[in-house]
């Protein structure tokens, strides 16, 4: 009886974590007065550890990587942080790695910079960070403040690359992503 009892009291108390991170990726969801709709959803993971939750949104839900990377319609990825090993100095490591296997385009050094800056604020576990493009820039909102706006559909190619390019950062994330 004592057994039953501690189960239910546990599933009872992690029963609002379950509820948090599911509210972070609904399945319609505006970004920039734009409707878009989760395409996937998934889990960032390495060692054994979730870092993050991640969820693509689009205008019209597709399986083709090459079709989200390159198009130039409104779409977003929202990164729910996970995991107290994500830190500033992580995520910069990351990102400069997730560029330079994503990207050959050695003219968006300087908007890389922009976007590792807004990584230079603490990182905290619960944090939101949302990357959404409409044709032309990128606006990155943190937790719901805008953070940065950087310019150019060549940087949302490369910085979708990471996710979801020929070299992602997790295959079975980018499968998630991608709805499979």
């Amino acid at each position: 009886m004592q057994t039953l009892l501690k189960f239910w009291l546990t599933l009872l108390c992690l029963l609002p974590l379950v509820g948090h991170s599911a509210d972070q990726f609904p399945t319609q969801q505006t970004f920039a007065g734009q409707n878009l709709t989760l395409n996937g959803k998934g889990v960032r993971t390495k060692a054994f550890f979730n870092l993050y939750n991640a969820g693509l949104y689009v205008q019209q839900k597709s399986t083709d990587a090459n079709a989200i990377i390159s198009g130039d319609q409104p779409s977003a990825m929202r990164l729910e942080i996970t995991s107290a090993m994500i830190t500033s100095e992580n995520m910069e490591s990351a990102v400069r790695d997730g560029f330079k296997h994503s990207s050959n385009i050695p003219d968006i050094q300087p908007r890389i910079e922009q976007l590792i800056a807004v990584f230079k604020e603490a990182i905290k576990e619960g944090d939101v960070y949302d990357f959404i493009y409409t044709p032309s820039k990128l606006a990155i909102v943190k937790n719901g403040k805008p953070a940065a706006t950087i310019a150019g559909h060549d940087f949302k190619q490369a910085l979708f690359n990471i996710w979801l390019g020929e070299r992602p950062v997790q295959a079975s994330l980018k499968k998630a992503l991608l709805g499979q």
